[in-house]
């Protein structure tokens, strides 16, 4: 994000500080808008960032055809309805088919997805998507777990829910051998 749009992010934020009866001119809050426009700005870098980019031609052929799992992801997004975060894990897996991808950039995938306003229903569909079409694997599984201080903050308010999503794409969907072994190494069996 460039320093007009932080600037300008920054003065909303002025504006809600004001709205839920703060005085803007107190000491402690004086240079706050700024800092709430920068944090929103790293928060949501996912915008500005590309699957391309992202994995940087780290795609490499291999004769490897087990599964690869890369587990406990750590994540944090913004929820799309209340703008408040939700924090967790991803587990990502795949069964390569010529191609294997470079482990950090599995957890870079989920990174770019969740800085951006998401559901985790979509988060989770968009990190299987980008995992197959990046090395076109046989099969990806993913599976977040997260709390969402949505549930936990306001609402319902309750502190102990975790939320669990997944998405099956090619043999982790066909076959359920294939699942079942990706849930056992990620212990959710």
């Amino acid at each position: 994000m460039d320093e007009e749009s932080v600037a300008r992010l920054a003065g909303c934020y002025q504006e809600i500080i004001g709205h839920v009866g703060e005085d803007i001119s107190r000491e402690g809050l004086i240079r706050t808008p700024e800092r709430a426009a920068k944090a929103m700005a790293f928060l949501t870098r996912g915008y500005h960032q590309s699957l391309e980019e992202i994995v940087n031609d780290a795609v490499f052929p291999s004769d490897n055809d087990e599964m690869v799992i890369v587990k406990d992801i750590e994540l944090y997004s913004l929820c799309e309805h209340h703008l408040l975060p939700f924090i967790g894990k991803a587990h990502v897996a795949y069964l390569p088919d010529g191609k294997v991808i470079g482990l950090s950039k599995v957890a870079r995938i989920v990174d770019m997805y969740a800085r951006r306003l998401q559901i985790q229903e979509q988060l989770t569909t968009q990190i299987a998507m980008a995992i197959e079409q990046v090395i076109g694997a046989k099969g990806v599984g993913v599976i977040i777990e997260a709390e969402h201080l949505c549930m936990m903050m306001r609402g319902v308010q309750k502190q102990n829910s975790v939320t669990t999503t997944s998405m099956m794409l090619g043999s982790f969907r066909e076959n359920q051998s294939t699942r079942e072994e990706f849930l056992t190494l990620v212990k959710l069996r």
